[in-house]
C-alpha cells in the first residue's frame, strides 16, 4: 500500500513514515526537502501518483494569523485536489485538541480554517487531535521565558511523547476512514508550570518558574479545561519520567 506523508520529515512525519516503513507499506515522505511544495503545488501529483493514503502532518512556519492562515488554506487546496486527481482512499491530518475552543487565537482560526476545508473535502477523512508533546515543553518555556523567570499558568495539560503520537496517527490511517476526530494524549494529567520545571530542573537551567494565573500560553489565556482531552481520548505509552530520562534534549540555549 502506498501512503505519503505530507511533512514527513518533521518531527511526528518522520517517526510516521518510519513505522509505516517497518509494517511493510510502500511510504513517501512529502515535504519541500523531498521535492514536495504543497503551497506552489511542486512534486505533489507526483508525488501522490497511485496512493491510496495520505497523511497530513505538515505545519505552518508561523504561529502568526496571516502566515498560518495562508499556510493551511493553500496548502489544504492543493492537497485535496491532488487527492481528487489520484483517486485517494483515506486523508489523515493531525490537528490539536481543544482547537475549536481557542479560537481567540489567529493560529488556531487558521487550523479550523483547515479542518473544515477537510471536511468539504470529497475525500474520506479521518482528523487526529493531539494534545501538546513533550518535545515542545522546553519551546512552552522558552515562549514564556522573560529574563531569568518563566511565567506560565497553573493550567492542567495532558502532553504526549512525539513517538506516541506518530503510533496513533499511523494506526488510524491503516484503519477506515470514519469522518470523525479522534483525540489522542498522554497516559497522565499535569500542571504545566509545574511540568516545565521539572524539564528545566533536569536540564539544570537556571530559568525560574512562576505560577502566573495572568500569564498567557502564546498569547491565549486558558484554563483547566482549554487543553485537556475528552474522557474518551486515546492514551498513549509513553510516561513522562521516561522520556525525560532516555529521550535526548535538543542543543543547549545560548
Amino acid at each position: 500500500m502506498k501512503i505519503v506523508v505530507i511533512g514527513g520529515t518533521g518531527l511526528i512525519g518522520s517517526k510516521t513514515v518510519e513505522q509505516l516503513s517497518r509494517q511493510g507499506h510502500e511510504v513517501v515522505a512529502a515535504a519541500p526537502n523531498t521535492g514536495v511544495d504543497t503551497i506552489t503545488g511542486a512534486g505533489l501529483d507526483a508525488a501522490l501518483a497511485d496512493a491510496q493514503i495520505v497523511i497530513d502532518v505538515s505545519n505552518s512556519p508561523s504561529l502568526e494569523e496571516r502566515v498560518a492562515m495562508d499556510f493551511f488554506e493553500t496548502a489544504g487546496r492543493n492537497i485535496i485536489a491532488a487527492e481528487v486527481a489520484a483517486g485517494v482512499r483515506h486523508h489523515v491530518a493531525l490537528s490539536v485538541v481543544g482547537t475549536e475552543h481557542l479560537q481567540d487565537s489567529g493560529y488556531f482560526r487558521a487550523k479550523l480554517a483547515q479542518e473544515r476545508l477537510i471536511k468539504a473535502s470529497p475525500i474520506p477523512w479521518t482528523l487526529v487531535h493531539a494534545t501538546q508533546f513533550f518535545e515542545f515543553l522546553r519551546g512552552i518555556a522558552d515562549s514564556a521565558t522573560d529574563g531569568d523567570t518563566v511565567r506560565l499558568p497553573h493550567a492542567r495539560f495532558q502532553p504526549m511523547a512525539a513517538r506516541d503520537v506518530a503510533a496513533a496517527v499511523a494506526e488510524v490511517a491503516l484503519g477506515e476512514p470514519i469522518r470523525a476526530t479522534i483525540e489522542v494524549a498522554g497516559p497522565e494529567p499535569f500542571h504545566m508550570d509545574t511540568l516545565v520545571a521539572q524539564v528545566l530542573a533536569w536540564d539544570k537551567d537556571p530559568r525560574r518558574v512562576i505560577a502566573d494565573p495572568e500569564a498567557p500560553y502564546f498569547g491565549l489565556q486558558i484554563d483547566d479545561s482549554s487543553l485537556m482531552p475528552g474522557p474518551d481520548a486515546r492514551r498513549g505509552a509513553t510516561d513522562f519520567d521516561w522520556w525525560l530520562a532516555n529521550v535526548p534534549p535538543p542543543p543547549a540555549r545560548k
